[in-house]
């Protein structure tokens, strides 16, 4: 009996209505005052990363569901493509003494399945495309992570990582950009996204 799994939990989506409660009792907050109290700051190096995969699923079409937080890669497109969706602005929240160095994390990882609890033995880039969102504005008094315009997206097929920084963990915009990555406005980041996923599938086929 103690050697059992016990199994995964599947989340549902809320409303923001849902009430918390002691026991039968409904209290006087719900979870829309959780979200609002503890996921307003957008520029946080804690959301914002999350804001940047919720606007690639959006461009796919697949923000439906719920964000599953222990994947090996972030966002399954409609195509088949996995989506790895990395990060990185120029400001903070805290007081800066001069802009951030853009950035991304790019380490090879040890895939975890959560409906086995499980690792993989090697590590390895886990999606077929890499998505590098850049919260591009520079000027702190304007800032607005919701305002779509304020990013800049870099679209890369992960065979290019693993060819070019093979164990490198992460990787500065100007050494991005040589690698040639599709650059673009959220307007077109769905079809670009499209565009790479059908290039990999004609390559492989």
């Amino acid at each position: 009996m103690g050697d059992e799994l016990l199994p995964k939990l599947n989340a549902t989506r809320k409303t923001g209505c849902e009430p918390f409660h002691d026991d039968v009792e409904q209290l006087p907050f719900n979870l829309l005052n959780f979200w609002q109290w503890s996921a307003s700051d957008l520029a946080s190096n804690a959301l914002r990363g999350r804001v940047a995969e919720f606007l690639v699923a959006q461009a796919l079409g697949v923000a439906h569901g719920v964000r599953s937080e222990w994947d090996a890669y972030d966002l399954l497109s409609n195509s088949g493509a996995t989506i790895e969706v990395k990060s990185s602005a120029y400001l903070q929240t805290w007081t800066q003494n001069a802009h951030s160095t853009v950035a991304f994390h790019i380490a090879p990882t040890r895939a975890w399945t959560s409906a086995t609890n499980a690792y993989e033995t090697d590590a390895r880039r886990q999606a077929d495309i890499y998505v590098f969102a850049l919260l591009a504005h520079r000027q702190k008094d304007s800032l607005d992570p919701m305002d779509v315009s304020q990013w800049r997206f870099f679209v890369l097929p992960a065979k290019i990582l693993n060819v070019n920084v093979v164990l490198q963990k992460t990787i500065r915009l100007e050494r991005l950009r040589a690698l040639k990555p599709i650059e673009c406005a959220y307007k077109q980041l769905g079809n670009v996204i499209d565009a790479v996923s059908r290039e990999l599938k004609s390559s492989e086929g």
